[in-house]
């Protein structure tokens, strides 16, 4: 290995090795979001299933609070949310008061009801759940009744109650509306599904990046179902450690962000090494237009 790669590959390790090594490694890669040229970390976090939990469940708890914990002393920022998650609103509400790094916080929520009159009630209840008086982007959760919802959005952000607005998709639902909404709307951001296994999000990607919006990448791992298929699969060594890498689920990352239209992509996680091993994807170099052909040509074939 020569000294670049060792270097490379020495930062990659430090990640692992835990918060605070994470912390004095190489720094963290940070994108504009929209048209205000704020930059956030590229790497931020999900919590659909992963922090639905019981109230009273204080072992799930307390593994979650780890979880946020490796998350902001890796660098992390965007923790993305909704009213469909369950309880999930209320257990970062619960834990982000005594988690360190927290102060780092970019929450980013929804609004998720047909019934627009009830959008803001809606609203108000999640920024009491976060234990917030403003967000710092608001989404319309898979576009449903997006027209009613979007007069709300825009009420609060010229009230600097929600800084950022923008719209979100997923599974590849509603990818015919959405192109009429990108093209009407002057919306800040998109979220929507796109990873090795399912890339029909391509055109409207570029299509927002093109509208100046930032991109923003749920289901990176396919729901978890790649990282399955990618198991048995040997890790390219080499390429691996060129990019800063020890495991797969930074790789898969750094071939999504090396997209030219993402800005952040938000996986989810309930295991605090597995936070640790995403995180590798914030630092270090992204993988060129070889280097890209090559990791996709790899999940090709195990996707097959």
């Amino acid at each position: 290995m020569d000294r670049r790669g060792f270097l490379v590959h020495a930062g990659a390790a430090a990640l692992l090795a835990g918060p605070a090594a994470a912390q004095s490694a190489v720094p963290v890669r940070t994108r504009s979001l929209a048209r205000s040229g704020e930059r956030i970390p590229v790497v931020g976090m999900g919590t659909w299933m992963t922090f639905n939990l019981l109230a009273n469940d204080a072992e799930a708890l307390a593994v979650r609070g780890r979880v946020l914990e490796r998350f902001f002393a890796g660098g992390g920022s965007l923790i993305d949310s909704s009213p469909m998650y369950g309880s999930a609103e209320g257990v970062l509400g619960q834990l982000l008061p005594e988690v360190p790094g927290a102060q780092a916080l970019f929450s980013a929520t929804k609004v998720w009801t047909p019934l627009g009159l009830y959008g803001p009630t809606q609203m108000e209840r999640s920024l009491a759940l976060w234990g917030l008086q403003r967000c710092d982007l608001m989404q319309i959760h898979n576009l449903l009744n997006w027209e009613a919802h979007i007069k709300t959005l825009r009420q609060w952000q010229a009230e600097g109650r929600a800084r950022h607005i923008g719209v979100t998709t997923s599974h590849g639902n509603k990818h015919d509306t959405l192109r009429e909404v990108l093209a009407r709307e002057p919306l800040d951001t998109l979220q929507i599904t796109y990873n090795p296994a399912d890339q029909r999000a391509e055109p409207l990607m570029q299509q927002a990046a093109d509208r100046g919006m930032a991109v923003i990448l749920n289901r990176p791992f396919d729901g978890g179902r790649l990282l399955d298929r990618l198991q048995g699969e040997p890790l390219p060594a080499s390429l691996a450690a060129d990019l800063g890498c020890t495991a797969w689920a930074p790789l898969v990352l750094k071939w999504e962000l090396a997209h030219p239209a993402v800005t952040c992509v938000i996986p989810a996680t309930t295991n605090p090494e597995h936070m640790s091993e995403n995180l590798q994807a914030l630092r270090g170099p992204l993988p060129d237009r070889g280097q890209r052909e090559l990791l996709g040509s790899i999940f090709e074939r195990v996707l097959k």
